[in-house]
């Protein structure tokens, strides 16, 4: 019994240790968007869910071009937009964590 506690221990300490914590308590937030296509310009409003806290960093990314509008922090009701897509584009939401260790897709959809 004594050894398994010893090992359990070990393990626990040496994954701190090593940062391999630190990775497993980056999880993505659960948040929903919206996106409005409006005179050429589409923006993605962050609807509910979690709020996306001020180290990290939300993209809102247009698949084929190298325009990308950043934002860091997000909560109900923010909005982030860009001017540069076209129809047929693939437009997405990404959550990149603090550590930038962690990223996810929140929300995408297909420019009209």
């Amino acid at each position: 019994l004594m050894v398994a506690i010893t090992v359990i221990l070990a393990a626990v300490i040496g994954s701190f240790v090593l940062g391999l914590g630190n990775s497993v308590q980056q999880t993505a937030p659960n948040a929903n968007f919206q996106f409005d296509f409006d005179s050429g310009t589409v923006t993605a409003t962050h609807t509910g869910g979690d709020t996306i806290s001020d180290t990290e960093t939300v993209d809102l990314f247009v698949a084929g071009s190298s325009e990308t509008t950043v934002s860091t922090g997000m909560s109900a009701g923010d909005e982030i937009s860009t001017s540069s897509y076209s129809q047929g584009d693939r437009i997405a939401v990404v959550w990149t964590s603090e550590n930038e260790e962690t990223s996810q897709t929140l929300a995408e959809t297909t420019a009209p």
